[in-house]
């Protein structure tokens, strides 16, 4: 048995999912075609592609371009929306082969990805213009806590949200929040799954069933089963398998009620990423230092008898909802859910100076972390009028309680080079890596396989944070004239949050003075946003607009890399830092214009924007931290989604971003000026398809991100770079589809993650996906 031993269940379930897809994709395409023709035309097949949902039947549509939000906070379409909103339909999910969360969001510019660690957990770390947005991922319009890489298989769309709305999603969301729109039961029959094989031994299947039990009842099944390893790195794997049933009552009528679950579980062999050259004094903001494999870009520094990443998520949510008249519903929406990840990976750590030796310390960073939210969320939503003037609002109540555990592995060996007697230039040298029980190894030549003679056994100490929410909030388009439209929204927060720090035994842990390490905060804000929209022509806008957003001590719990924590640092002899403990507070100025042109068929929008973090917190002295920061971004956005042509789509944008801090603090003013971490000057991105025949389509993508820093002292970066895919589909039947993919067509290395010190992370290479899927 594996040292690290924990126990799982994910090899029979993704077993079973494997062979249902195959099971489906092998039965002939004749006898499907027959069973698809014998269906009734009042149950005709209705396909994935779907960006909406009505009281009757799912609504079919291949189309990039979308007419508006799901959430009913979003009280006006897209184009009469004063914000830059970003909406990733499933037709382009599906032709760019996007299989996570991150594939997803590389369509869209201005969004980048920072690394994890063990502090920092491994998962989706977006940045949302300059701002770490870890914390503000939503499913269903309801924050999704926890931190987690997130699968696509059971969403219909993503919708990224820019600029700051703490009034739509509550704390949080200073750059902007993603909402992951679920795959829900429908009325009609359809059958759709198919199953994917590639380079770098890739195999997925999937299957997507809806099945009508009656006029108003219907059943939905999403299977997933992923196996992979990565393009251009040495022995990283991935192993997933998915399941999310959902069901649906009184469709077509006034009360529905939607029952729906999501479970989610991996287990991966992790990247540790590429250490940079120098570490400490030796990098400057002039020179910054640069991820540095050995002359091997495949080079992999991990071990893999002793790395190991597990996770497993839990999703259930109750919804019931109820047209009060034809203009008036209410809706309540239950839902709780739990998120767990557990491992050991291999940091390949700088920090002894010796990297540019040739050597390297395998630093190993561990976590065991489980994170619980229970939600209740009430909307109201619909029409009306006041003195002959149209209001079209949503106002609601949310109550939420939220609880994150985290503790970690005692990682150890008696031969770790971390003994005092040693110079540290000298640590884990070249001579050393037997000696030191592999806990070293070389640069330019690692062996993954090395027999690390350590051992490992739980940490049950750690941290326990808990929060709960009390939130009520309101927003409205209101008509002044066909030609004018004020939009507002205006929410109100109760925030509170502890934690404490507790022993193996579960007791609260003490300081060296025998002080209890605990603490707690109590937040309460206002947040806003306002809008006037001038229609020159019913098919565009022109906005200015004002939003906010505040960020309380704790918002992450912990789940994240907290800009306002709750705690400061933990002890510094004997004393705990103080804090004055305010929100962090983010105000957005947008002028914008949405236009839609071609027949509306393509969307075309711009904006120019300023986003300012006040009140940021900051370290004054030794032990004490104030709320005195600032920092800002300004930038401009352009894109276009759509079609051109009745053949030719495109889905493309370009995002120029000018991300400084402004006021550091006394101990921080020597950053002052700098770029902000993980925000590039520049970053476009362009996918496009054609469709030659009705049968044959062909498409391609050029993504580009500038250069990133990965500290806010410009010491660390990684370059900038292109990335280019290509596809093409063949509609073989009907029913039956192929799709080749080829992502990073050029096999590019290139670094997508900058972690602030230590290390980078390595992009996947060439990598061809072909997929073969079905649809009745």
């Amino acid at each position: 048995m594996p040292r690290h031993y924990v126990p799982t269940a994910v090899s029979s379930p993704r077993l079973l999912a494997s062979a249902i897809g195959v099971a489906l994709t092998a039965t002939s395409a004749g006898h499907l075609a027959y069973a698809a023709e014998a269906t009734p035309a009042k149950d005709a097949a209705i396909s994935l592609d779907a960006t909406s949902v009505t009281g009757q039947a799912e609504q079919t549509s291949t189309d990039y371009k979308v007419e508006r939000a799901s959430s009913s906070k979003y009280t006006a379409p897209l184009i009469d929306t004063p914000r830059s909103v970003t909406v990733i339909p499933q037709q382009v999910m599906k032709d760019t082969n996007a299989l996570t969360l991150q594939d997803a969001l590389r369509t869209v510019p201005g969004i980048t990805f920072g690394a994890g660690e063990g502090g920092n957990p491994q998962g989706d770390r977006p940045f949302i213009r300059g701002f770490d947005s870890q914390n503000d991922t939503y499913l269903d319009g309801v924050r999704d806590t926890g931190a987690q890489t997130r699968e696509i298989f059971a969403v219909e769309s993503i919708e990224v949200s820019k600029g700051p709305n703490s009034a739509i999603g509550g704390r949080g969301a200073a750059g902007g929040s993603i909402n992951l729109v679920s795959k829900k039961a429908h009325l009609g029959n359809s059958l759709d799954g198919g199953f994917t094989w590639g380079s770098d031994q890739t195999q997925r299947y999937t299957l997507d069933g809806n099945y009508q039990f009656s006029d108003s009842v219907a059943g939905r099944l999403n299977l997933m089963s992923h196996e992979s390893n990565v393009a251009g790195r040495d022995k990283v794997d991935f192993d997933r398998w998915g399941i999310a049933p959902s069901l649906a009552f009184g469709l077509g009528t006034d009360t529905r009620v939607n029952l729906d679950y999501y479970h989610l579980e991996s287990n991966d062999l992790p990247d540790s990423g590429v250490p940079y050259t120098y570490s400490g004094a030796n990098r400057t903001s002039a020179n910054p230092d640069k991820p540095y494999s050995g002359g091997d870009s495949s080079n992999f520094y991990g071990l893999t008898d002793r790395d190991f990443r597990k996770s497993r998520v839990d999703i259930a949510t109750f919804a019931i909802e109820h047209d009060l008249t034809d203009a008036l519903t209410v809706k309540n929406t239950l839902r709780h859910g739990n998120s767990m990840q557990d491992y050991i990976l291999t940091q390949p750590d700088d920090s002894k100076g010796n990297v540019n030796l040739g050597s390297v310390w395998r630093r190993p960073n561990s976590r065991v972390g489980n994170t619980s939210t229970t939600t209740n969320q009430t909307d109201l939503f619909g029409d009306f009028y006041v003195a002959g003037f149209k209001n079209s609002f949503s106002t609601g109540i949310e109550l939420s309680r939220e609880e994150s555990k985290r503790s970690s592995y005692t990682v150890n060996s008696d031969t770790t080079p971390l003994t005092t007697n040693v110079p540290s230039s000298t640590n884990c040298t070249l001579g050393m890596i037997i000696s030191s029980g592999y806990n070293c190894t070389s640069l330019s030549n690692p062996n993954p396989d090395d027999p690390w003679d350590g051992s490992i056994s739980r940490n049950y100490a750690g941290t326990d944070t808990k929060s709960n929410t009390r939130a009520i909030y309101v927003f409205d388009t209101l008509e002044l004239d066909p030609q004018w439209l004020l939009n507002m929204g205006l929410r109100y927060d109760h925030f509170d949050t502890q934690y404490r720090t507790y022993t193996a035994n579960g007791a609260t842990s003490l300081t060296t003075s025998g002080t209890e390490i605990k603490g707690k905060d109590t937040s309460e804000f206002i947040t806003g946003q306002l809008g006037l929209v001038w229609k020159p022509t019913d098919y565009s806008s022109v906005y200015a607009s004002y939003a906010t957003s505040a960020t309380p001590p704790g918002a992450m719990l912990g789940e994240g890399m907290e800009g306002n924590a709750l705690t400061g640092t933990p002890e510094r002899s004997g004393v705990l830092a103080s804090s004055d403990m305010e929100p962090e507070e983010t105000t957005n100025y947008e002028i914008g214009t949405k236009w839609d042109l071609l027949d509306r068929r393509l969307a075309l929008t711009a904006a120019i924007f300023r986003t300012e973090k006040d009140n940021a917190r900051v370290q004054v002295n030794t032990n004490t931290f104030e709320n005195v920061g600032t920092t800002r971004v300004d930038g401009i956005e352009l894109s276009a989604s759509g079609k051109i042509t009745e053949q030719w789509q495109v889905f493309a944008g370009y995002t120029y971003m000018e991300a400084r801090q402004v006021d550091g603090g006394p101990m921080g003013k020597a950053n002052d000026g700098n770029q902000l971490p993980n925000t590039p000057n520049n970053s476009a991105s362009l996918w496009t398809t054609y469709a030659i025949t009705p049968k044959l389509t062909i498409g391609g993508g050029a993504f580009y991100t500038g250069d990133v820093y990965g500290s806010v002292a410009n010491t660390t970066m990684v370059d900038s770079y292109v990335r280019y895919d290509a596809m093409a589909s063949y509609k073989l039947t009907k029913n039956v589809d192929l799709q080749l993919n080829v992502q990073n067509l050029t096999d590019e290395v290139y670094y997508d993650k900058a972690f602030s010190t230590h290390f980078a992370n390595q992009a996947a290479g060439r990598t061809a996906l072909l997929t073969t899927s079905f649809h009745f």
